[in-house]
């Protein structure tokens, strides 16, 4: 790769992350392209160049983000087809996604995602259709693969995803106050536990 096309590359990635700050910090409309441009040290017209508008430039702050948020999920929900104690394994995944959730990244973008998918919906498509829905069928996938392994008893894989997904994440909400407190870890390894112990009196095989 050339060093024009890297140049390109690594200005535009900075503009999106600095375009994530800007909005998770003021807000869509107090927003300015200026202001993004300053933080990503680059110049306005260069913001422009890259994404034409202050609409784009969200869609694509957003899309930048999810993809990050998918690639550590998934890495996270791919253990689940590893040997071992079931428990133990059940708890080192639950805890990956618990500290996925927790990220400072994912906060904001939960906390955005309420406050601009009135004027664009779309966005809830981006961060439920590209990670959300994505992320479950990929756990009700391991799940299912357990199942038949005699270690689960699923008859609903993606009913099982869904219960265990909101046993680890049901209370990160109040625990961390929307992202505004951070949980410490030995409550994140507290939830985790609490939850496979749950799962497994519901799913567990006899």
């Amino acid at each position: 790769m050339g060093t024009t096309a890297r140049g390109r590359i690594d200005k535009r990635a900075a503009i999106l992350d600095a375009a994530y700050t800007v909005f998770a910090r003021e807000g869509y409309a107090q927003a300015g392209v200026d202001v993004i441009a300053a933080e990503a040290g680059v110049a306005k017209a260069t913001v422009y160049n890259h994404f034409g508008d202050k609409e784009t430039l969200l869609r694509a702050a957003f899309e930048a983000v999810a993809a990050d948020a998918l690639a550590r999920n998934m890495a996270a929900v791919e253990r689940l087809a590893g040997p071992g104690d079931l428990r133990t394994i059940l708890e080192e995944v639950g805890y990956d996604l618990i500290r996925c959730y927790c990220d400072a990244k994912s906060w904001a973008l939960r906390r955005m995602l309420a406050a601009e998918v009135g004027q664009f919906p779309d966005l809830l498509d981006i961060v439920q259709g590209r990670v959300a829905d994505r992320v479950m069928e990929s756990l009700a996938d391991r799940l299912a693969r357990l199942a038949l392994a005699g270690r689960l008893r699923a008859t609903d894989p993606l009913l099982a995803a869904e219960h265990l997904s909101g046993l680890l994440t049901g209370s990160l909400d109040r625990r961390g106050r929307y992202g505004t407190r951070d949980i410490p870890e030995d409550e994140l390894y507290d939830v985790a536990r609490a939850a496979v112990d749950t799962f497994l009196q519901a799913f567990g095989a006899e």
